[in-house]
Order: structure tokens, then sequence, then C-alpha cells
């Protein structure tokens, strides 16, 4: 479904947008520096995978899988934002047997959050403590989701919290949850610097959500001390900025690999949490995000800067730094 009608299209590599236009008239872009380049990849090779966020049911995972199949968009993730607590046992294995039918990962979000929770600090201008689990009782129940989901299939786990991942990876190494369960931060809580980010990763996290507003240099500056993949939405939620990045999606490639490329959607209505009375919204803005997904592989086609991407079923993040247990 690639459109090869552009007439400047450079068929022997990746090019920028506009670029033997623009350098026609004198206005070409300066030459990439190599060192801004990110020297880290996924361990099978690839530079980029692709992820469908919300998706909050199995009806909408539906959608999701038709869609993609109809136009051709390579999934290697979804994930969920209402959270385990929102889906019955019938529902996850649903949602888990059909994306293991497929060979993509399913991500569901754990337990409560501080922005539901009957603290009013997160209502103020400030945010107060923003996505975290307020007290042990909270804690207690994204570890109860954690197990209940995974005892279900669901191999991927979505976290807003630093000690709820510290004690999910603590769960992990002990056996209590699958060894081979990936932990990923949330873009709602996501660090923004090299150093926070080092420190998600020795957390446990096996996937970061970093802030869809951060320049190209922040991406270098994150991949000279971490190796870890790196989740970027290429069209932000409205909560999250409204940010649409798809001409920069070669470029964020470059400089963020390993990095998985987020279809979100601006301009859509709030979901979460989801129940019956949002099914319209979520199901037609599911099938947009597909739809976004092939305008921004398309494009990335045009540029020829399509390849490098992950082989469909790859899931698991390679070595990664962690804290010790004992510390």
């Amino acid at each position: 479904m690639t459109d090869t009608s552009d007439p400047f299209r450079t068929p022997t590599g990746p090019r920028r947008p506009g670029e033997r236009a623009l350098s026609a008239l004198g206005l070409a872009a300066p030459a990439d520096n190599p060192a801004d380049s990110s020297p880290h990849a996924f361990p099978d090779g690839g530079t980029w995978r692709t992820e469908i966020p919300s998706v909050e049911g199995p009806e909408a995972l539906a959608v999701v899988l038709k869609e993609s199949s109809r136009l051709d968009v390579p999934v290697h993730r979804v994930s969920q934002g209402s959270g385990v607590w929102m889906l019955s046992d019938a529902e996850i294995t649903e949602m888990a047997e059909a994306c293991a039918a497929r060979g993509i990962e399913l991500c569901l979000f754990t337990g409560p959050r501080g922005t539901w929770d009957t603290g009013g600090s997160t209502r103020t201008a400030s945010g107060g403590a923003g996505l975290r689990a307020r007290g042990h009782d909270a804690l207690a129940g994204c570890v109860e989701d954690a197990l209940r989901a995974t005892e279900l299939g669901v191999p991927c786990l979505l976290v807003a919290d630093e000690g709820v991942l510290w004690t999910l990876h603590r769960l992990r190494e002990r056996g209590l949850l699958p060894s081979d369960t990936t932990l990923k931060v949330s873009a709602l809580i996501g660090p923004v610097n090299p150093a926070s980010v080092s420190v998600y990763e020795r957390l446990g996290a096996d996937s970061v959500n970093v802030p869809s507003d951060l320049t190209a240099a922040h991406f270098t500056e994150i991949r000279r001390v971490s190796g870890t993949p790196l989740d970027l939405y290429i069209e932000a939620p409205d909560d999250l900025g409204g940010y649409v990045r798809m001409y920069e999606a070669a470029e964020l490639i470059r400089r963020a690999a390993p990095l998985y490329l987020k279809f979100g959607l601006s301009r859509a209505p709030g979901i979460y949490p989801y129940g019956a009375h949002l099914r319209d919204a979520a199901l037609d803005t599911a099938r947009e995000r597909v739809r976004r997904g092939r305008l921004a592989l398309d494009l990335l086609a045009r540029h020829g800067a399509d390849g490098g991407m992950s082989p469909l079923g790859s899931r698991l993040p390679g070595p990664l730094n962690r804290f010790s247990l004992k510390d």
C-alpha cells in the first residue's frame, strides 16, 4: 500500500522530507551527524516496533485486528489504559488468546491510580502525586492485578508508579510472576532526562514511555546512558499534548532506537475508564488509530526509511541494567 508517486523519492536510501526539492532551491538541510544515531537495537536486530494504544476490551481489539489486516499494518503490541480491574476474566482471556494467535504482545494497566483515588491533590493545579499508587492498599491492588492478569495469559503489564515497578520486578525475579513478563512504564509519568530513564530501567522497566514532546537531541542524550526500549506517541492524545510527529518518524527512529512507534489519536474523546457507555467512541477511535499507523508507515516507506522493523512476534527487550535485589 506504499505510495511511490513522489517524484523526489530516492530509491537508494532514506531521505528527509522534501530533500531534493529544497536542495534545488539552495535550502538543503545540514548533513546528519553520525554521532547522533542510537547505537542500540532490539535483540532481534530491529530498530523499531509498533503499538496500538487504548485498546480497551475484546471488541476494540477485534476492530484493531480486522483493520490491521485490511490496511496491512504490522502490530507488535496493543495496550489498554483503563486497567486490569475493568475487565472480566473472560474478557482478559479472550484478549490474551486473540493476541497470542497473532503474535502480538498484550499490555494491560495495573491497579488503582492517584487520579482516580479519593486524594484531592491530583485535581489541583500542581497535579499532586499524579498517577502514583497511594498507600499500601493501592500498591496491593496493583500487585493483585498483575498476578491475576499474568495467570490469565497477559504477558505485559503497564505501570505508573516507581514503587509498583520495583515490586513487580522483584516478584518477577522471585518467580512469583512469569520470568518473561515485560513491564512497561506509562506515558503519564514518563521520564524526561537520561538519568531518570536509567533509573526506570534499573527498577525493572522493559520499555519506557517517554513524553511526546522530547526533542531529537533529548533522545540522543538518553541513548548515551540507556539502551532500554522507548515508547513514543507519533500522534499523541490531547491530554498528552496532541502532538503529531509523523514527518519526524525516521529521525526519531535514528536517534531513539530501539523504539516503539505508538499510533495515538489527537482530537479524540477520553475513554478511561472504559465501559459500554463509551462503546462507539472506543471502536471508532480504535479503527482510526490503525489508519493513522498506516499513514505513518506509508510516509516512512516514501522516504525509504521503512527498513529495520523488528520481525512480527518479537517482544522481549534483551539484557538491561538493573539495581541489585540486595540493595
